[in-house]
């Protein structure tokens, strides 16, 4: 409820009455939020125990032996973290060559099959943010890229890029679960199975779902219309309940249209809305419950579930409060910032979209993230500067949250006087020297880059806003790339020379560096004894523990971006 001041008939400032604004306090939009959370909690359980048992399984199926000998991978060899790692970057590197090359050929096939707007410099953009998982496009989806680029290419790496990040999690989890055993798996097998048994299954399910709900799906090129006023429309197509499932689900989130899920060919109503929140969170919360049931202790499981799920409701409720202040006469007047907000679905089901969105690694919108409230912004940033551990991205979600608990692990023991140890793996220097690793890329691809750009003048000028909110929006920019989201606040001219070049390093950085870290630490603790678990250890499931993984988060967070968000989006807030 708002109360506005206004000059009556007397010349007299007088009280208005209450404005109950539709979109932020009808019961409708809330029951979104509960939908939500209740279907994400259900369905994490049978989803994670599944994943479980497919990442356990000794067997393979036929389809997966021929793709097994189709290129050349020996499924019964064991491999060592850094073969693991050799053949995970090597499968990156032949994706980014081979999207590339497609990229460029669909310029020369006709309409709708391709489009001719793809130049070199932004081929190489899209094919790295594609393979990295991190899908930001600097360009029009509709007018760019052809039913082939769409369905071949990125379709192709929503499934493959997916897989890597969930490949690095399940490795990370058998080093933490083992002993003495350097062995963390074959990378092709993982790769294979997760692909295989999981994402295509998934991806059918929730594709059937999305047409049942009105999201199209065909192979039309634009067709011209009549409107009811009289006029003429061009309306396109595409395949586009088939992508969106896995562009959802696959933490890719690149629209097949410029406006991503605002469109109502991707997201057609309130209950679509639903759904695709839900796809977006589904397999990175299952992940949690891997964790649990793999190691052996569904207790780890629900507290990192624990520590997720408080940092998502610490920025759902800061969004929720930034859409719900009313600064300046016209968000006075309607009671909400609803600038930019999709009004289908209402301020709670856009807001609860973007939080989803950057709390995970999915980067989709169903809305303008650069029309949000400043502080609403702000926490958008927030949730990509976290590492997007709440719940974070499929796999990268869960060894991004198990950094953070090692680092916990390490705090607690230096309170309570004794060696730090986490599953029995006790933690040594090297360890935290590549923890530490693995915290700093982040903030330093998202810094160094933000810096460099706000140096140079031609950059500069690709800005359309000027003062804190244009540099929040170069820092939106380079925090979405560095940490494989992708959404964006889109107040700048992304596709230039240089944006193209250094938002790909960006990726690069943000995406490998951590993969590599998270890597070596589970080759060292496969290969070490296990611990001895006493009265004195640190209870690792504890409230209290869980409280410190989520403070041990926002602290980390603080010391590396508070200067930046002051000068960004905290100095917007008070213009």
């Amino acid at each position: 409820m708002q109360e506005a001041l206004a000059f009556g008939s007397s010349g007299r400032l007088t009280k208005e009455p209450p404005i109950n604004h539709p979109q932020l306090w009808a019961p409708a939009a809330w029951l979104q939020i509960i939908a939500v959370v209740l279907l994400v909690v259900i369905l994490h359980v049978p989803v994670g125990n599944y994943m479980a048992r497919v990442y356990a399984d000794s067997g393979h199926w036929r389809v997966e032996r021929v793709m097994y000998r189709v290129i050349g991978a020996q499924p019964d060899n064991r491999q060592r973290w850094s073969n693991y790692g050799f053949s995970l970057l090597a499968f990156s590197a032949v994706s980014v060559l081979f999207l590339y090359g497609l990229l460029l050929a669909q310029t020369r096939l006709p309409e709708p099959w391709g489009h001719k707007g793809m130049t070199p410099a932004l081929a190489f953009n899209t094919a790295i943010s594609f393979v990295t998982n991190t899908s930001w496009q600097n360009y029009p989806g509709e007018s760019t890229l052809g039913h082939v680029g769409l369905a071949v290419g990125l379709g192709v790496q929503a499934f493959a890029s997916c897989a890597v990040g969930m490949c690095v999690a399940v490795a990370l989890i058998r080093g933490l679960a083992q002993y003495q055993n350097e062995d963390l798996g074959n990378f092709w097998v993982d790769l294979v199975r997760t692909v295989v048994r999981i994402l295509l299954p998934l991806s059918v399910i929730v594709t059937l779902i999305l047409l049942a709900l009105g999201v199209v799906n065909n192979f039309h090129g634009a067709q011209e219309i009549s409107t009811l006023a009289g006029g003429k429309q061009t309306i396109l197509g595409g395949p586009v309940a088939a992508w969106e499932s896995i562009k959802l689900m696959s933490g890719d989130g690149g629209g097949a249209f410029n406006v991503n899920s605002a469109h109502p060919f991707e997201n057609p109503t309130a209950l679509s809305n639903v759904v695709e929140i839900v796809a977006m969170l589904v397999i990175p919360v299952a992940f949690l419950r891997t964790f649990g049931v793999v190691v052996g202790d569904k207790k780890q499981g629900w507290a990192l579930f624990s520590a997720a799920a408080t940092l998502f409701v610490v920025g759902m409720v800061a969004i929720a409060v930034a859409t719900s202040v009313t600064h300046g006469t016209v968000v006075h007047a309607v009671g909400a910032p609803v600038e930019g907000t999709e009004t289908r679905f209402g301020v709670p089901g856009s807001g609860l979209f973007g939080q989803a969105a950057t709390a995970s690694a999915d980067g989709a919108a169903n809305s303008s993230y650069d029309s949000f409230a400043s502080a609403g912004g702000a926490v958008l940033m927030l949730n990509m500067m976290l590492g997007e551990v709440a719940p974070g991205g499929a796999g990268s979600g869960l060894y991004g949250l198990v950094m953070m608990v090692l680092l916990a692990v390490f705090l607690g023991g230096l309170m309570i006087g004794r060696t730090p140890e986490y599953l029995k793996q006790r933690l040594g220097a090297r360890h935290m020297k590549l923890v530490s690793l693995y915290v700093l890329a982040l903030p330093a691809a998202v810094l160094t880059g933000t810096a460099v750009a706000m140096a140079l003048p031609g950059e500069r000028a690709s800005m359309l806003n000027t003062g804190p909110h244009g540099l929040s929006e170069v820092l939106y920019a380079f925090t979405s790339s560095a940490a494989n989201n992708g959404s964006a606040f889109a107040g700048f001219s992304g596709n230039t020379g240089w944006y193209n070049v250094a938002l790909a390093l960006a990726m690069v950085v943000g995406r490998f560096l951590p993969i590599i870290a998270v890597l070596a630490i589970a080759g060292t603790f496969a290969a070490q004894r296990p611990g001895v678990v006493t009265a004195g250890t640190l209870r690792t499931h504890s409230p209290t523990f869980v409280f410190l993984i989520a403070g041990a988060t926002l602290l980390i967070v603080g010391l590396e971006y508070l200067p930046a968000l002051a000068l960004g989006p905290a100095a917007d807030a008070l213009l």
